[in-house]
């Protein structure tokens, strides 16, 4: 099954300095029918003006992904981390027994992210942040794992889920294949481009919930850059 969420049906807000969109219940939206999508909790499409950012808050008990689209986003936490992520590359937040954070564009330019949250399957542990690039061409052609609760993926940032985060770039024409596995749901979003999912066409920032489904196959309309998350 393939659900899709076009753009134009997200809840959202713009307060000027940010204009958001959310794929799922967050803030003032509220969709019973939009509230998670199994561990996935929140997947929200930021635009953040220039020199300006949210400033410092706390969390709690999520893991928290950000994935830098356009410009760069700095961070700064309650533990002392610090850091600036630039497009392309994640940064990962386990928030743990709490962590106070903020995030800024520090930049001159518009910043342009995803925001994801994810329940985590260990809960009452230390916070924790990291970030790491995340060459688009190194995922030419093929979804590259950025963020995993599993062992063995590599060198993707570690969460406390039973979910990964990959991403892969795709020319116009191109075809990639993720196996998600029946019992998994899959929440895929070109930032990018357009693609086309078992006869379903998903434009950039549509969303498409995925479900029952052994083997996912992408093939790009456009050149498309696509961040999935495959959740239990």
């Amino acid at each position: 099954m393939i659900e899709l969420r076009p753009l134009a049906s997200l809840g959202g807000a713009n307060h000027g300095w940010l204009d958001a969109k959310h794929h799922f219940s967050f803030a003032g939206y509220h969709d019973p029918a939009r509230m998670n999508w199994g561990a996935l909790r929140v997947w929200n499409d930021d635009t953040i003006a220039p020199k300006s950012g949210f400033p410092p808050h706390p969390h709690r008990d999520m893991e928290i992904i950000t994935y830098v689209r356009e410009g760069a986003i700095s961070h700064r936490d309650s533990l002392g981390n610090s850091g600036r992520t630039i497009a392309g590359d994640v940064q990962v937040m386990s928030a743990g027994t709490g962590i106070t954070h903020a995030e800024y564009n520090m930049e001159d330019v518009t910043t342009r992210i995803f925001q994801i949250w994810i329940e985590p399957t260990r809960r009452g542990e230390q916070p924790g942040w990291g970030a790491r690039p995340f060459p688009r061409g190194e995922r030419s052609g093929a979804f590259v794992v950025l963020a995993s609760g599993f062992e063995g993926d590599g060198d993707a940032l570690p969460i406390r889920a039973d979910a990964r985060v990959v991403a892969a770039t795709l020319k116009a024409g191109e075809t990639a294949e993720y196996r998600l596995g029946s019992d998994r749901r899959g929440y895929l979003v070109p930032a990018t481009g357009a693609i086309e999912i078992d006869g379903i066409r998903v434009d950039a920032r549509d969303g498409a919930a995925i479900r029952d489904l052994e083997t996912l196959r992408v093939t790009a309309i456009a050149d498309s850059e696509l961040v999935l998350v495959d959740a239990a």
